[in-house]
């Protein structure tokens, strides 16, 4: 395929033209949600961010495996060893079967995501449903010698599978000035240094969810789960692995030490990861009780900040919500604050509203704008890293294009008109993922219908002379916000 595809690679800290292995063939897997609460903003990042990924390869013609999973056990709190599984913790306080739990906050997340225009995964596959796959995992790891038996649970010895590989190549850490100042004391814990980490866990009596093992009645631990499900659904080599920064280390680290020890070679070409969503420069995340749920923003309904401030001032529809993320560099921070997404709604309604007015432009037999190569330039910005900020600006240029020839201060060829409806189609709609016609979802037809019923009732009360009712439409219509634009065929608007 003929296409300079260029992603950021954590692995090797640069970027690289991508390559699949199986051309056209990719297998991409990110890891999903850990299933216990609602999703906030900082789970749409991560959803987004590898939907576009996913969409673009697509669009460059490459048939996709995109397997994004489900952690439905195994993810202790604080991410640790030790401590209660976060679902069942849930569970207990909801009185609720873990699996209600699961099920009940896995509808909600496909619900958010289906707002967002967040295409499904090919395989989403649960923890718990691969149980058996990570015992045999485990056995391989064993049989390799990088993991010990200690009182019923597996750890991996990451002391020893540092001498032959090498343990913090993701994440840059050092290990060696770990490794000597951590040598457990003696006694004090299952394990031989606090940077083991478990691979099956054995349960203790209150532990709801278990399962039986060679070593005990138990539950995977949180990392092996990725490595079992990558490896299954798309081989022992695949091309990208996605999350999250937050996941970079100890997690994916982790991983990259599990199937290299099970297999011995690495599994995962391109690690890419976006990075994270900060409020008033913390972290957003469910462990510091900071987040905004997608479904807060959707209903405009909010919690209090510490100050007692509410962190949300209105409504924000799921595209404003998407186009805000994609207005900022995947790899780049992004802070939440009710200016910059309103200013996100803001550039979003004129991205639309050019879009919308595109539809309607006749052709005339010259262009006086220039709107040539503007799907190239998209390309081109798509190709570099995925660079969504860039493309939304030559999209915001050619806007400017089209409200010229609109006004009737300029003329587009048929030729040009066709190319530039077919580019704004393919980058806004496919690529971006942005629902051109959603800013009210199903109730927008009829909202508009009853808008324009009024401004038709206007032009005829002025075909009427009778000024004081169409003066009255117009003057309480633009105090509710609307902007009114009369033309020659009629009347234009917008909110």
């Amino acid at each position: 395929m003929d296409h300079k595809l260029v992603v950021y690679n954590t692995l090797t800290r640069k970027k690289e033209v991508f390559k699949p292995l199986h051309e056209p063939f990719v297998g991409m897997y990110v890891c999903g949600p850990t299933v216990y609460g609602d999703a906030h903003l900082g789970h749409a990042r991560p959803a987004i961010t590898f939907d576009v990924l996913f969409r673009y390869l697509q669009y460059l013609g490459y048939k996709v495996r995109y397997v994004r999973n489900i952690t439905d056990v195994g993810h202790l709190e604080h991410d640790a060893d030790e401590g209660e599984d976060k679902i069942a913790k849930k569970a207990r306080l909801e009185q609720m079967e873990p699996m209600e739990v699961v099920q009940y906050y896995l509808n909600r997340y496909h619900k958010s995501m289906e707002a967002l225009n967040v295409l499904p995964p090919s395989i989403e596959p649960h923890a718990s449903g691969h149980i058996i796959e990570q015992i045999e995992f485990v056995k391989k790891i064993l049989d390799s010698g990088f993991a010990y038996e200690s009182q019923g649970s597996v750890y991996f010895d990451v002391e020893k599978y540092n001498k032959k590989y090498h343990y913090g190549k993701l994440s840059g850490r050092n290990i060696e000035d770990l490794l000597e100042t951590t040598r457990e004391l003696d006694g004090q814990s299952e394990k031989r240094r606090s940077l083991d980490f478990a691979l099956w866990k054995k349960a203790q009596p209150e532990h709801i969810m278990r399962w039986s093992s060679p070593w005990s009645d138990g539950f995977p631990g949180w990392h092996l789960e990725c490595s079992t499900m990558g490896t299954k659904y798309l081989g022992e080599e695949f091309d990208i692995h996605g999350g999250g920064m937050d996941l970079l280390f100890p997690h994916h680290e982790c991983e990259i030490a599990q199937s290299t020890a099970a297999l011995g070679h690495e599994t995962v070409h391109y690690w890419m990861h976006n990075n994270m969503i900060t409020i008033d420069g913390k972290k957003m995340g469910k462990s510091l009780g900071n987040f905004i749920t997608l479904d807060e923003f959707f209903n405009g309904t909010s919690h209090k900040d510490a100050n007692g401030k509410e962190l949300i001032e209105q409504v924000y529809s799921p595209m404003t919500i998407r186009f805000f993320i994609l207005q900022a560099h995947y790899r780049s921070t992004v802070d939440f604050s009710n200016e910059a997404l309103q200013a996100s709604e803001k550039g979003l309604s004129r991205l639309l509203e050019a879009y919308g007015r595109l539809q309607k432009l006749q052709p005339a037999a010259t262009s006086t704008v220039d709107v040539k190569g503007l799907r190239e330039r998209c390309e081109e910005a798509m190709n570099d890293d995925l660079n969504t900020p860039v493309v939304i600006a030559h999209l915001f240029e050619a806007g400017k294009a089209i409200n010229t020839v609109a006004d009737g201060k300029g003329t587009i060829s048929a030729q040009d008109l066709a190319e530039l409806k077919e580019t704004f189609k393919v980058m806004v709609e496919d690529v971006l993922g942005i629902k051109t016609d959603a800013e009210a979802g199903a109730g927008a037809d009829a909202y508009k219908k009853a808008v324009d019923l009024l401004l038709e009732l206007r032009l005829q009360a002025k075909q009427n002379k009778d000024w004081a009712t169409s003066d009255k439409i117009r003057n309480e219509l633009t105090a509710l916000g609307f902007s009114i634009k009369d033309t020659k065929d009629g009347f234009e608007w917008s909110l």
